[in-house]
């Protein structure tokens, strides 16, 4: 049956199939293959039952999907990985070109190739409102476009989603809940508006962000001052799902380890924080990267804050391109998941079996297109890394025309650094802990 998964993927790709997107999901059911929230792992988490310590690894794939999830799921499957997520961001949906109705089922499909079975979990990452429209007289059209990606997303399986209202912080004002006051208003109104839509059985896991990547770093204050006026604002809104369960015990007392967030409207998970990284790295002027600092005591210290509101930890962003001896310390932190894309984009664009005349001809056409987002300070090095990623849906089809003998290497090169993050985050072994709260 899987012999012919690959033409199934072409289909879903390149001609829009929803009868190829169908008979995907059907093989992935039949395979035993499940779709579900992290919501669950998460509490357990909240309630002091994780055995071990791990920072579940949260993987953005920008090109070359099918492959990639596959040399992912062969080290899930090896190293008896359960607890891992595929996602992507509104801007990398965007500018790869991969919608969530073809994202989830081209990696249902690489499961299915690679003969696994068990949960996966799909993610919104990075569902950002964008500033600039928020303030000004297009408000309403961004939230209406964020709720339609929202909507969209959960209806192709997509049961994780991180909202991203970190942009509207107003670090003009001098008085920390008027620099959160926007922040926190629409997480609370976007996390209402998920519990509307979320299928019976499914808990959507939806984390918050308190300060941009990239930003000033994160600080406990900015965390209670985002959580008091998130929890207010959520708890106006009321009970909204009919099957959603109420996170405060009767007469208004507190549950252990369960915030109450409003009543009957479960709040957010996880909480993603800004500790130094920056999305992308640190690039130097020969376009090559410069070693980043993370405040591993800041990220420690905001993950136990996270836990008194009911939360699983904090969240890193903007991980993937740190120096590998970093990558143990996440779980030291109590850190709940780690956000990975562009180490995986740099393998393959940085690969000696990446063909050279489509690597030159994607540069030419970066200073030719792009060239309104090179900023004064920057050299043609520093410009090109930071920019490539805009050239993959627009280069799409000619880098999955790449041989297969080619993609085969590169994927050789990604495994290898999937087995490093395994390790290292302690996710593997974790597949029994993942079955024994979701096979219950």
């Amino acid at each position: 049956m899987e012999n012919d998964i690959e033409k199934l993927v072409y289909q879903v790709i390149f001609k829009k199939s929803k009868r190829a997107e169908k008979e995907i999901r059907k093989r992935a059911k039949v395979q035993g293959i499940k779709l579900t929230s992290t919501q669950k792992l998460y509490e357990a988490k909240v309630q002091n039952k994780w055995s071990g310590f791990f920072t579940v690894p949260a993987i953005n794939i920008r090109t070359l999907t099918f492959d990639t999830a596959r040399a992912v799921l062969r080290q899930a499957i090896k190293q008896r990985v359960g607890a891992f997520v595929f996602e992507l961001a509104r801007s990398e949906i965007d500018y790869t070109d991969q919608p969530m109705s073809e994202y989830v089922p081209v990696i249902l499909a690489a499961a299915i190739k690679e003969g696994f079975k068990g949960y996966l979990f799909f993610q919104g990452d990075h569902f950002q409102v964008k500033a600039e429209k928020f303030f000004s007289e297009k408000k309403s059209q961004e939230i209406e476009a964020l709720k339609k990606l929202i909507k969209d997303s959960i209806e192709a399986g997509v049961y994780n989603i991180d909202i991203d209202s970190s942009t509207l912080v107003r670090l003009d004002k001098e008085d920390l809940p008027e620099q959160q006051k926007f922040n926190y208003e629409l997480t609370a109104q976007l996390t209402s508006f998920i519990r509307s839509l979320e299928p019976r059985g499914i808990t959507i896991s939806v984390g918050g962000e308190v300060g941009e990547i990239g930003g000033k770093n994160s600080t406990p204050e900015d965390l209670r001052v985002f959580m008091e006026g998130y929890n207010r604002e959520l708890a106006k809104l009321g009970d909204i799902h009919p099957h959603t369960i109420t996170r405060t015990g009767a007469g208004g007392t507190k549950m252990r380890g369960m915030p109450s967030f409003g009543v009957g409207v479960k709040g957010l998970i996880k909480i993603a924080v800004q500790t130094g990284a920056t999305h992308g790295g640190i690039v130097g002027p020969s376009g090559k990267l410069i070693k980043a600092d993370v405040d591993f005591e800041t990220l420690k210290k905001l993950s136990s804050r996270a836990l008194k509101y009911g939360m699983a930890g904090a969240v890193q962003h903007g991980a993937s391109t740190l120096s590998e001896e970093y990558f143990d310390k996440f779980p030291e932190t109590g850190a709940v998941e780690i956000h990975l894309a562009t180490a995986f984009q740099n393998i393959v664009l940085d690969s000696p079996y990446f063909p050279k005349d489509l690597k030159e001809k994607i540069y030419n056409w970066l200073i030719q297109e792009q060239v309104f987002e090179k900023k004064l300070d920057q050299t043609e090095e520093q410009f090109i890394y930071k920019t490539r990623k805009k050239a993959l849906g627009p280069f799409k089809k000619e880098i999955l025309k790449i041989p297969q003998k080619n993609i085969d290497k590169i994927s050789e090169e990604l495994e290898k650094k999937f087995v490093l993050l395994f390790q290292k985050l302690g996710v593997a072994d974790t597949l029994e802990i993942v079955n024994k709260f979701y096979s219950k």
